[in-house]
């Protein structure tokens, strides 16, 4: 387990201590869809929801999700965001709503979880609102595709 950073010497979680880390500038972006039935598609697009605008509500939601990260996600540390941006498109070739959350912080330690967090939630928000006409919905592919900061520096997904 030594290679785990949230395990200690004999197995116990921790909080991994960032004290004696750099502050420095961290950028974390993250995406992922929901894929649904065109029809869902087209009335999101339409803004025909009795909830309200689809799009709009789950990235509040999405931004949201990232500023509470830290209490939804055991052992990781609160973060004081200097930015979280999310964007929610439509792909009708591929009849989904892409996710993108992009999040900076100035500080020791990485905002890859709120990046993530942030997609997670602008998702299971897309799904909420549209449930009611159509349940299967899927939550695809959720990851990360970059970061920058702190003492791993720059990391590309491929």
């Amino acid at each position: 387990m030594s290679d785990l950073t949230h395990f200690d010497e004999t197995g116990n979680a921790v909080m991994v201590d960032v004290t004696g880390k750099d502050v420095t500038e961290r950028r974390a972006v993250a995406e992922g869809r929901v894929v649904m039935a065109a029809a869902t598609l087209a009335r999101i697009a339409e803004r025909g929801f009795k909830k309200g605008d689809v799009l709009a509500v789950a990235q509040l939601a999405g931004i949201m999700g990232a500023k509470r990260t830290a209490d939804l996600i055991p052992l990781c540390h609160p973060l004081p965001l200097s930015s979280v941006k999310v964007e929610l498109r439509l792909d009708e070739v591929a009849s989904a709503v892409l996710i993108q959350a992009v999040c900076k912080v100035t500080g020791r330690t990485g905002v890859e979880m709120e990046a993530l967090t942030a997609v997670s939630v602008a998702a299971l928000t897309v799904y909420d609102m549209c449930k009611a006409i159509d349940r299967g919905m899927r939550i695809e592919q959720i990851r990360l595709i970059e970061k920058e900061g702190g003492r791993s520096g720059a990391w590309q997904a491929s």
